[in-house]
């Protein structure tokens, strides 16, 4: 594979991990300013929620280039359903098994997820991006 070749796929990385440091400052900070107003529970909600509508818009806008559709937005929650399941469960392990402090797992969670994370957002915003499949002609004759 030449460097050129490889190109895409790291300014395609570089492109995911700047987007999601964005992300997480927008969202922070969003929740910094909600729980002057709100419980700090439905602070940390509605910020996820916007958190998630964010990164959709940026994944695929920004990092994959799909075009926008309420396909791939009512698809997108599934990766962090699924991320949030394995961090979970990663972040267990590590606190009890592995004697890692509660206050920095999450960091250690989180740099271990960045591929898994990296790969979901690409296998579900890409196939969102697909045109519905046709429904063949053969099958309307029939109805």
């Amino acid at each position: 594979m030449t460097p050129a070749a490889r190109g895409p796929d790291w300014q395609r990385w570089l492109r995911f991990l700047c987007g999601g440091a964005a992300n997480t400052l927008f969202t922070y900070l969003l929740y910094l300013g909600l729980i002057q107003l709100l419980p700090y529970q439905a602070a940390y909600l509605a910020a996820y929620v916007v958190g998630i509508v964010l990164a959709y818009w940026l994944n695929a806008r920004f990092v994959f280039k799909v075009p926008l559709s309420w396909r791939g937005l009512f698809a997108y929650p599934v990766v962090y359903l699924v991320q949030y399941v394995v961090a979970a469960g990663l972040l267990e392990v590590l606190v009890k098994l592995g004697g890692v402090p509660p206050a920095y797992a999450p960091l250690v969670v989180t740099a271990v997820l960045l591929p898994l994370t990296y790969l979901m957002n690409k296998v579900v915003l890409r196939r969102s991006a697909r045109p519905a499949v046709p429904v063949p002609a053969s099958k309307h004759e029939n109805q």
